[in-house]
């Protein structure tokens, strides 16, 4: 348990970071899975407009250092070939 005045407060802040990060790990997934679905559908211009939109959310929460750029840049790589695979 925390001893000091300082270390109570980063544990209550600790807390609220993570829920905060939390939220906006679930936004990721629910984006991937957006545009995982329409190209599952087989409609080529809804999937490129689902990724368009996904792409901003997976870039937003990159910038905010939730996943590295790196780990971004593989899901909308990897995305972006599945809807160019598409018929």
């Amino acid at each position: 348990m925390a001893n000091s005045a300082q270390a109570r407060k980063r544990a209550r802040q600790a807390v609220t970071a993570r829920a905060h990060n939390a939220s906006l790990r679930s936004r990721l997934r629910t984006a991937i899975k957006a545009v995982r679905k329409a190209v599952a559908k087989g409609d080529k211009t809804i999937a490129q407009v689902v990724y368009r939109s996904s792409t901003s959310v997976i870039d937003n929460i990159a910038d905010k250092k939730i996943i590295h750029k790196n780990k971004a840049a593989r899901h909308k790589s990897r995305l972006s070939a599945a809807i160019k695979a598409m018929a």
